[in-house]
């Protein structure tokens, strides 16, 4: 299948690049364009998916931007890689599960390219690593599905500031931390993008009827 590949550079604000995902969306939805990876970085924002509490607003002084997509409450902010997708399972195995699962195999091989070792849980979505026998986050995962077509996506911590997660209750689990990949590895992850494209790609394959 024809998936377009988009790259931007400056951080985009979080309204124009959702408003872009749901046009794509309708797009897709009546076969008038193509499916999408896109890859950003956003301005500084807090968002709440359809499952969060106000009780896991730390500070209240901060402004929530409410969404669509499931989940709780999490951060974006320059530094932090933000991996959107439109991605049609109509003519795929209509398995959500499992492109979930895909989603996660692709962010944990592809942290193993950098020797960083990650895992899912089941009970906690995102992406974990145990940094020194402290379990922490180093991916959000919020995918929304519309009619079988899969949307948003997911976030990685790379060289983004964690300060601003300690007004919240990251994705309402309050007994873990948060990291980035510079804080657990300080190396060159320049081509984590195309790394990450090219493992989702290859795992989407798994859901061809």
């Amino acid at each position: 299948m024809d998936i377009e590949i988009k790259k931007t550079e400056k951080p985009v604000n979080y309204q124009e690049a959702i408003s872009l995902l749901e046009g794509r969306l309708k797009q897709v939805s009546e076969n008038k364009g193509k499916e999408l990876i896109w890859i950003l970085e956003h301005e500084a924002v807090y968002t709440a998916g359809t499952s969060y509490s106000k009780k896991e607003i730390l500070d209240k002084t901060i402004k929530i931007h409410e969404t669509n997509r499931g989940g709780k409450i999490t951060y974006h902010g320059p530094g932090q890689l933000i991996f959107y997708f439109v991605i049609d399972l109509r003519n795929r195995k209509k398995d959500i599960r499992k492109f979930i699962n895909i989603i996660e195999t692709s962010i944990i091989e592809t942290l193993k390219f950098y020797d960083v070792h990650t895992f899912s849980d089941r009970d906690n979505v995102g992406i974990w690593v145990n940094n020194n026998e402290k379990i922490e986050k180093i991916a959000a995962i919020g995918v929304r599905v519309s009619k079988w077509i899969a949307y948003h996506g997911f976030s990685l911590n790379i060289k983004n500031s964690l300060n601003p997660f300690k007004s919240i209750v990251p994705c309402g689990i309050s007994d873990r931390g948060v990291t980035n990949l510079k804080k657990i590895s300080e190396q060159n992850y320049e081509k984590i993008q195309d790394i990450l494209i090219e493992k989702f790609l290859t795992n989407l394959k798994s859901l061809n009827a």
